[in-house]
């Protein structure tokens, strides 16, 4: 059991942190921003008009990308369902218009495949050796694929050090359903009332507080004080705001 601190704000007798991965791990938002890019396009060419509203509907305009937005915070079987919704209002049936939108995602997954791992967020490693160290067990709970957890894992060499990297592959569960964190903490092996739940968007802290979790950390990296994180039990600005204070109590 493991004491921590943050921003005055006290956690005692945790286990176990989860981590959201994009916008909290991992600093992706302009690869999230060229991907939906590339998949409005590659929709377009098939539907010609359907580019620009599906950009808009991402979240993306000209060179930013919404932190709250579908891009940035929802899961890819989301997205593709805004997709082929906007493919339907053309005049396609439903299932034709999903099989429209899955060809435009994979073929822009597939381009962006050798780039799938932005940059860490600076000080991430750190604080993970850190937390690993003083016997936290770690895990990572994404709206990203299972698939792009384990890249990321691979791609920066965390393996050592987190023992869950689960993404949501179902189309039934996607954040911010309670059952994932659940199942996050189960396959961890530890109680949700002694784990921390860290992330960057509105979901994953309605997510962890409806699940039970012991704290809901919210992180906007240089900016704690945004509206998406006004329901966190403390909001930081850099991941080593999380300091341990006590081990072994």
């Amino acid at each position: 059991m493991v004491t921590i601190k943050c921003r005055g704000i006290t956690f005692s007798n945790i286990e176990a942190v989860i981590f959201d991965k994009d916008g909290t791990l991992e600093d992706s938002q302009e690869l999230l921003r060229l991907l939906g890019i590339k998949r409005s396009r590659l929709a377009d060419a098939q539907i010609p008009g359907v580019g620009e509203p599906l950009q808009m509907a991402f979240g993306i305009e000209g060179a930013n990308i919404d932190p709250t937005g579908l891009m940035a915070v929802g899961s890819r079987r989301e997205n593709e369902i805004v997709a082929a919704g906007y493919i339907a209002e053309t005049g396609r049936g439903w299932l034709e218009s999903l099989t429209i939108a899955r060809r435009a995602f994979d073929e822009a997954d597939q381009m962006f495949k050798s780039s799938a791992s932005s940059p860490m967020f600076v000080g991430c490693l750190e604080v993970i050796k850190e937390f690993s160290e003083a016997g936290l067990k770690l895990g990572i709970l994404s709206a990203a694929t299972t698939a792009a957890v384990q890249n990321f894992v691979k791609h920066h060499a965390l393996s050592e050090w987190i023992q869950l990297e689960m993404g949501v592959d179902s189309t039934e569960l996607n954040k911010p359903d309670p059952r994932l964190f659940l199942q996050a903490c189960e396959k961890l092996g530890v109680n949700p009332a002694a784990t921390l739940m860290v992330g960057d968007s509105a979901g994953d802290i309605q997510m962890g507080k409806n699940g039970g979790a012991a704290g809901c950390i919210g992180i906007c990296w240089g900016n704690a004080k945004v509206s998406q994180l006004e329901k966190a039990d403390v909001a930081i600005a850099s991941l080593d705001e999380i300091t341990i204070v006590a081990e072994g109590l």
